[in-house]
């Protein structure tokens, strides 16, 4: 398995990283025991979670991808041969149940680690990201940004002040960022240089064949501050394997079981899926691969955060590191992608 640098760090990660989010709510312990044995036999050293997971968040489950986790890791004994990232939730998205409402504030962040480390049952994580801002801007699949003057925010200053004491108490090893924007971005990096704080070694934000805005800003940031993507939703909630195209809507597929995954189901979403499935198969690729493969070959790209919840789809999520797209492909996406530009922002 390909491995890249964490930032400036001196950590190799994989090429794909193995994502945690359906554990406990798509996926039980055992099956995600499974894929953690099948991800380590394959080579892949990384893997992402966070405090909210899993996903729809849920007060009666909130913690339970991390418990999952440490319970494996526990029970294996291979802390040392893994990367181990995490989050720190921010503001909203429904998370009333969780110390009242999550903030990044030093108190909040203090204490989501500090539990996050207890079902880790580890003594430190490997990268610990904040998982989205604690202000008023564009994520979560908006594209314009309206400025609220009397917003009630965390600054900055205070989240990253309060991520360097524990990066100075050993309980976290670098830092991240997570649905971030350039501005955000910028601010952190430059408290960071101006105070000796740590330096976000990553950002984690959506990118896909469905929506690479990610490349207009942070892209730039990626490489000229060694802050490379790690690319969650790589398949657009499994939208770019093509199974739900022709009105089919999976039993147990994400976008049929929850109706908050409907970012990518639009009817210009749809036609642009189409698109890409119908170039895969033109080349005598799977539409997984492909999608998969493409995130794979960007320079700005750290590692693919892919997501299953069988193991056949894991099998062959993973095996897109052994794909390399020919130019014919490469062309045939560029041209869907100025037809269809940013069609799931």
């Amino acid at each position: 398995m390909q491995t890249r640098k964490l930032g400036k760090t001196d950590i190799d990660v994989t090429l794909i990283c193995l994502g945690t989010m359906t554990w406990g709510e798509q996926n039980s312990e055992q099956e995600a025991f499974e894929q953690l044995d099948y991800a380590m036999g394959q080579g892949i050293n990384f893997i992402d979670a966070a405090e909210m997971y899993p996903v729809p968040p849920r007060a009666e489950t909130q913690g339970r991808t991390e418990t999952y986790l440490g319970n494996w890791l526990a029970r294996r004994g291979k802390r040392d041969d893994l990367v181990i990232a995490s989050k720190v939730a921010g503001p909203g998205n429904g998370l009333g149940y969780l110390r009242n409402g999550p903030r990044l504030t030093r108190d909040h962040i203090r204490q989501a680690c500090e539990d996050s480390l207890e079902r880790l049952q580890t003594d430190y994580i490997d990268l610990y990201q904040v998982h989205w801002p604690d202000r008023n801007t564009n994520f979560f699949g908006k594209l314009g940004y309206v400025h609220n003057a009397d917003e009630d925010a965390t600054p900055v200053e205070e989240t990253l002040s309060a991520l360097d004491e524990l990066v100075r108490e050993g309980k976290i090893r670098h830092i991240g960022l997570s649905n971030e924007t350039p501005w955000g971005t910028s601010q952190y990096l430059h408290l960071a240089e101006s105070r000796g704080w740590p330096r976000p070694v990553s950002i984690q934000n959506p990118y896909n064949l469905l929506n690479r805005s990610f490349e207009v800003g942070l892209a730039e940031f990626a490489h000229r501050e060694q802050t490379g993507l790690l690319a969650y939703s790589p398949l657009a909630f499994g939208m770019l394997s093509g199974k739900y195209l022709g009105d089919k809507w999976p039993e147990k597929g994400r976008m049929t079981l929850y109706e908050r995954f409907s970012r990518y189901t639009g009817a210009r979403g749809m036609e642009a899926t189409r698109a890409y499935v119908e170039l895969a198969r033109q080349h005598g690729l799977s539409p997984s691969q492909m999608a998969l493969a493409y995130v794979n070959s960007r320079s700005f790209v750290t590692s693919n955060i892919i997501g299953a919840t069988t193991m056949e789809q894991l099998k062959e999520n993973i095996a897109s590191a052994d794909i390399t797209l020919d130019e014919s492909v490469l062309e045939g996406i560029e041209a869907i992608h100025r037809e269809f530009t940013y069609p799931c922002p």
